[in-house]
């Protein structure tokens, strides 16, 4: 059952969802929110046993409730128990279609991060024949991640063709492996069109997490003594509940957007189960506090489990933390844009530390993140140069949305300025002297799912 009450609270959207409970159903709400670029300014969540029952509170990026019709549509038919079925018209949200189909080859690579790696890989695919519909990248302890979704750059739609596949894998590995030593770490790896693929976000944590890239990761050093005041890295803590048979796992961070799908992302593939949860955001900085145990039962039984099961979600988080400065792309779409553009980075001495484009209709649109060839700012007199190559009209320094003047663990738009809460000193209030009241209240207004 979902209900989309807009009555209860005066500035914001409660997504109400009642269903059966299932491993990784925390995730599915996330990822359906998140898609829809929705701010989750809070959630409780409650799902021991054999129910699951969740409140976001949540608003579109301008502050505002949730009033449009389709994208009620679509959270409601999405987060139903017949996810499969979800009608076309209310797919169309936001000016762009929600969880299209799985119609492209996904092209996926790891490997150490280095200047001018995008560069070569979009021209290699253009010199393949392969039209680049979508690429992300991120990069994060030394190492790179990406996902190209490609078409037949002729004649459109899938390439099926087992030689040229061959072939196309090929090509990659061996601009993959030509600046790499012995023992690295790195992978190719072409999969074909299906329904149902992982959703791409997650898959790249995946991708990240087989690298092993959690391993140099260090959060606050505050220790013991907790997270200091002021500061704003990340900072995990691992608590045992024996009474319960829990570990409660505490996050405090920068907020940023999409926090809490990459938090509840790594708890998920890491076959732990969230119980119980609440997460809020004050100012700049998001509290996130969770009850897990094992998928199979058993809580996290060495010191070894829990310093790895910490490591990663400070990996979780800091992926998405992009270095550089945000360029964001608009232009008519083409074959060999990308690759055209990189290439302009690459003879600029640029390197880049995160890519998001895609197509919607004739247009590429998306934002990519760059930094000098030593991970530095970019020189104002090299990126007018830059920009200008590229044209203006179809690259730009990324403006900030002024929208939010509160935190929210799903933004996805701009960067939080690097600023103090006041009182973020204080002590929060537990797990267990909020959620199960707010839970209980809202619980008695969950309704019927609107039409």
């Amino acid at each position: 059952m979902v209900c989309i009450d807009n009555d209860t609270c005066k500035d914001c959207t409660l997504v109400k969802v009642d269903s059966a409970n299932k491993h990784g159903i925390l995730l599915e709400m996330v990822q359906v929110l998140t898609d829809l670029d929705l701010v989750i300014s809070k959630s409780y969540i409650s799902s021991d046993g054999g129910w699951f029952m969740d409140v976001f509170h949540v608003t579109d990026q301008l502050g505002n409730k949730i009033t449009d019709e389709s994208i009620i549509l679509y959270i409601q038919q999405a987060l139903c128990a017949k996810r499969g079925v979800i009608a076309k018209e209310a797919r169309i949200c936001l000016g762009k279609e929600v969880a299209p189909g799985a119609k492209d080859l996904a092209l996926e690579m790891t490997t150490k991060d280095r200047p001018g790696l995008m560069s070569e890989i979009s021209a290699v695919l253009v010199e393949l024949g392969c039209n680049i519909t979508a690429a992300v990248a991120w990069t994060h302890s030394t190492r790179a991640a990406s996902i190209f979704y490609v078409e037949d750059g002729l004649n459109g739609g899938p390439i099926t063709d087992p030689i040229r596949l061959a072939n196309v894998q090929e090509q990659l590995e061996n601009v993959i492996e030509a600046h790499h030593v012995e023992g690295e770490k790195r992978s190719v790896r072409l999969t074909n069109p299906a329904v149902g693929r992982t959703h791409t976000e997650r898959r790249l944590h995946q991708l990240m997490y087989g690298d092993d890239d959690y391993e140099m990761c260090r959060g606050c050093d505050g220790g013991d003594k907790g997270h200091k005041k002021g500061c704003d890295r990340t900072h995990v803590s691992i608590e045992s509940c024996k009474e319960k048979g829990y570990w409660i796992v505490n996050v405090r961070s920068r907020d940023r957007p999409k926090l809490l799908f990459d938090t509840v992302c790594a708890l998920t593939d890491l076959e732990y189960v969230v119980s119980h949860a609440l997460v809020s955001s004050r100012g700049t900085m998001a509290d996130q506090e969770y009850f897990v145990r094992h998928k199979d039962g058993y809580t996290l039984n060495a010191e070894s489990e829990r310093q790895k099961l910490t490591l990663c979600l400070v990996a979780a988080i800091e992926r998405r933390i992009s270095e550089g400065l945000r360029l964001d792309l608009c232009a008519k779409n083409r074959m060999g844009l990308l690759s055209d553009i990189t290439r302009v980075f690459r003879e600029s001495g640029l390197s880049i530390s995160r890519v998001d484009v895609g197509t919607h209709g004739e247009r590429a649109v998306g934002s990519i993140y760059v930094t000098d060839a030593s991970g530095h700012d970019v020189n104002l007199n090299t990126l007018e140069l830059v920009t200008k190559e590229i044209g203006g009209s179809a690259i730009a320094v990324h403006k900030s949305q002024k929208w939010a003047a509160h935190g929210s663990s799903s933004r996805t738009s701009q960067r939080v300025p690097n600023t103090r809460v006041e009182n973020e000193g204080k002590p929060r209030s537990s797990f267990g002297s909020l959620v199960w009241a707010q839970l209980e209240r809202l619980s008695r207004s969950f309704g019927p799912i609107r039409s």
